[in-house]
């Protein structure tokens, strides 16, 4: 069944122009013929005029009802000084698309390009092509000799235009708020990390294909996710919720129930029907973080459902629908998964078409500074407390927080229990140099690798499960000692790229090139060790 027709489309101040007392059926008006023809029902009109042309546009509006009582006319007044400014003519119906409330879902809409100044049929070109209109163009002509009734023609395009180079400072504009509010407004200043924003943003307009972001926990893959969510629902490109799930907390049974649903009667406890996150997820974004942690069940069905749109809730014999678009989170090398066996090949051939890693807090130590103002600022919002450092203190605290001491395990899962703690602790709403000492100190020990017996021994049977009793025990005591410490890296790291990363911290900043993963490759290759090795023994114990 096809949708609902809406014409958006401007009076036409000469073309359209009528008087009460004259004969206007007896010339050619566009936007009244477009409402004349058979095969093409309307059921609402968008009439743009300026404030002016308020009598001439009550007329077409009248005769539009007469031509086609069906059709439901609705006025909008678009004032600018002068039609043949460009600046002007474009910014008013950027701003008048961006407001409107489109339902590309349930309507059908055209631009109607044949009235108003040629100023205003390009930027309703342009418009149109950048999908602010989510529309198809519209464009009518009178008959070649008009006599009388007749109707003239019309025809519909399908744009697939460049785009014009005298306004791409403003779709330049909308490029840097889309990748502000991606990065929650923060002025991130590290330009590797702006770069990956800049591509995120284009890739999340651009497409509805998988994502993947990986990098280490507490990067902000979470809620990264949510702000492509909210950017694409902003850009009118998903109407459904957005769907989050650590697939870490699903297991066995619970987890096809929650992702996929049951019926009745599917397992003992399924007492009713469960519908699961992916149908809750339709015409929306899932969100799977964690998503290393499926069992490889749970894998094949995932497939088939971004796939094919389609799957089986445990325990049914009929298929449901759900058409989503998926983003995977997680800290893992899923390659490495794949060689072992943990994960599906041809699942991460499917995800891994858009693929950003996200940096740690470490790599990325010139937006400690920024992040600070917006910790905070999040704290006033659930406190309504306004907490500011005082000169002194903040000066201390950044020299920490961007210094080699400062590791950032959990990143900035640390950073915001860093800021929330000093806050609360912080006399008449400011932060001092004790409370920054105080905090200091709590995140060194908090990182610290204590030299505890448990801990050495924790390093000793790391090393004998890798190389073995034998092979560990004719180790002299300083390739053992090194060694141990650099397996204990790998073994808490995602990636040898991030264990590299933390190793050769200091060194790394005076080479010219730093291929930290193939150092360590090499390193672990002479005492004949995989980093797979290492992380199969990790996930075993």
């Amino acid at each position: 069944m096809s949708k609902p027709v809406v014409v958006l489309g401007l009076l036409g101040t000469t073309l359209d122009s009528a008087r009460p007392d004259e004969d206007r059926w007896n010339r050619w008006r566009p936007t009244v013929s477009l409402c004349q023809h058979d095969d093409l029902l309307i059921e609402r009109v968008e009439l743009m005029h300026p404030k002016k042309s308020a009598p001439t546009a009550e007329i077409v509006a009248s005769d539009l009802r007469a031509v086609s009582p069906e059709t439901e006319v609705r006025r909008h007044v678009l004032d600018w000084r002068d039609p043949w400014d460009f600046q002007e003519v474009f910014g008013a119906l950027h701003e008048f698309a961006r407001s409107y409330a489109f339902d590309p879902d349930r309507e059908d809409y055209l631009v109607h390009i044949t009235t108003g100044t040629h100023v205003a049929q390009i930027c309703l070109f342009l418009l149109t092509e950048s999908r602010h209109f989510p529309a198809r163009l519209v464009q009518t002509s009178p008959p070649k000799r008009f006599r009388g009734g007749e109707i003239g023609r019309y025809q519909i395009i399908d744009l697939d235009l460049s785009r014009y180079d005298r306004i791409a400072m403003r779709f330049r504009d909308e490029h840097r708020e889309a990748s502000s509010f991606l990065k929650s407004g923060i002025e991130t200043r590290s330009a590797a990390f702006n770069a990956l924003i800049d591509r995120i943003e284009h890739v999340a307009i651009a497409s509805e294909a998988p994502m993947l972001l990986t990098g280490p926990t507490g990067a902000g893959k979470s809620q990264l996710a949510r702000r492509i969510y909210e950017l694409k629902h902003a850009r009118r490109q998903v109407d459904g919720p957005f769907v989050d799930v650590n697939c870490a907390t699903l297991r066995g049974d619970a987890a096809m129930s929650t992702l996929f649903g049951h019926v009745k009667g599917a397992f003992t406890g399924a007492t009713s029907d469960r519908s699961g996150l992916l149908v809750s997820a339709r015409d929306g974004v899932l969100f799977l973080d964690e998503i290393g942690e499926l069992g490889l069940d749970e894998q094949a069905m995932l497939l088939r459902a971004i796939e094919e749109k389609r799957f089986f809730p445990v325990g049914s014999d009929r298929e449901v629908e759900s058409d989503f678009q998926l983003i995977a989170g997680t800290n893992r090398d899923l390659r490495v998964e794949v060689a072992r066996g943990a994960f599906r090949e041809d699942l991460l051939a499917r995800i891994d078409l858009w693929t950003f890693e996200l940096p740690g807090l470490r790599d990325r130590r010139d937006d400690i500074e920024p992040n600070l103002a917006y910790e905070l600022d999040q704290f006033a919002r659930r406190t309504g407390r306004q907490i500011r450092f005082n000169r002194e203190a903040r000066e201390r605290f950044l020299r920490f927080a961007t210094s080699d001491d400062a590791t950032w395990r959990s990143n900035f899962r640390d950073l915001n229990a860093a800021l929330t703690r000093m806050a609360t602790l912080a006399p008449s709403g400011r932060i001092r140099r004790e409370v920054v000492d105080e905090e200091i100190e709590r995140l060194r020990r908090g990182w610290e690798r204590p030299e505890s017996d448990a801990k050495r021994n924790d390093a000793e049977r790391l090393l004998e499960s890798v190389l073995g009793a034998e092979a560990a025990e004719r180790l002299d005591r300083f390739d053992r000692v090194q060694l141990a410490d650099v397996l204990d890296v790998v073994r808490n790291t995602p990636s040898l790229s991030e264990a590299g990363r933390i190793l050769f911290a200091r060194s790394r900043e005076r080479r010219a090139t730093r291929n930290d993963a193939d150092r360590l490759r090499k390193y672990l290759a002479k005492f004949g060790i995989r980093h797979e090795d290492v992380r199969q023994i990790e996930r075993s114990t």
